[in-house]
């Protein structure tokens, strides 16, 4: 099962699209996810059919158009430097998503019933939230959650995870219709640190119920991408030396659109040893204005290490 939901990096890659998860090749009805790649001063064409989209900056800048509007996206160099701002690109829309400098764009899409203006967001009116504690503690950037962005049935948001730390944790899940659940469809798309010596990798955790199988463990790598259907999902797990980012995309058949999680109750009991936790201290990472100046890197750390520090 490993293999069905473990999506390596360059492995759906089609045209200018270095990622390509589609509700048809992910089997389920409404969650998918692009990842743009654009030379410097390339264009590309999305037609967004029946799906709301998002262009999110990865790295690089980029300007979209639709329907005679522009909007012009700052971006930021990397996932690991800032919050970014994004665009909003309707259902039954097409738009032109040039590049001057050449990036890498995220289209984390939802198919939906509403058509919605074309809109722009603000990287400063994006919330940076800080869950969890000691080494469960990450940063969650909610740029389009249920009350920071009007969207019909997507949700999405980033999740920064220091190294060493886990997060997606408590294991928990999202996949029935009850008061204290919702269904949705997940994806977890991967960026990892790198180190001296180059690239990084983390580890992802997804398992299910008795009647609802799902079993995977898999080492992931920047630009790898995790489909849960259903099950149980966490830990997400930073190697020591590397920091861990990964894009959230939801979406569901309920009217509600909403994110509400149910803890595996054999590990939701940790939520309350975080009250004698404080939050780490490293984060967080960043914020709109950029890197937290007074954060220490896993390479900084390694450095110091080497030295005696």
């Amino acid at each position: 099962m490993t293999a069905n939901h473990h999506v390596p990096a360059g492995s759906t890659a089609q045209g200018p699209y270095a990622t390509v998860v589609t509700p048809s090749s992910a089997g389920w009805g409404y969650s998918g996810l692009k990842v743009l790649e654009l030379a410097p001063g390339q264009s590309a064409e999305v037609s967004t059919g029946d799906a709301e989209t998002l262009v999110l900056p990865l790295n690089g800048s980029c300007t979209v158009e639709c329907g005679g509007e522009r909007f012009d996206l700052a971006g930021r160099p990397d996932v690991f430097s800032r919050v970014t701002d994004f665009a909003y690109v309707p259902r039954d829309a097409a738009a032109t998503v040039t590049s001057a400098d050449g990036g890498r764009f995220a289209l984390p899409s939802a198919r939906c019933d509403r058509r919605l203006p074309f809109r722009y967001g603000k990287a400063e009116d994006v919330p940076v939230e800080l869950r969890g504690a000691g080494q469960s503690s990450r940063q969650v950037n909610n740029f389009c959650t249920p009350q920071a962005f009007e969207a019909d049935k997507l949700i999405a948001c980033e999740v920064l995870t220091p190294e060493s730390n886990w997060s997606s944790y408590p294991p928990h899940k999202h996949d029935e219709a009850t008061e204290g659940e919702c269904e949705l469809e997940e994806i977890y798309y991967f960026e990892v640190g790198s180190g001296p010596a180059g690239p990084g990798v983390a580890y992802q955790r997804v398992y299910g119920t008795e009647d609802r199988p799902i079993d995977v463990l898999a080492e992931v790598r920047s630009g790898d991408v995790v489909t849960i259907p259903h099950g149980w999902h966490g830990p997400s797990m930073a190697v020591p030396g590397y920091d861990l980012y990964y894009l959230n995309v939801m979406a569901g058949p309920g009217e509600e659109r909403a994110w509400r999680i149910c803890d595996d109750p054999a590990h939701g009991w940790v939520r309350r040893t975080w009250e004698h936790q404080g939050m780490d201290p490293r984060l967080p990472l960043y914020t709109a204005d950029g890197p937290n100046p007074g954060r220490t890197t896993g390479a900084d750390s390694a450095d110091r290490a080497g030295k005696g520090e």
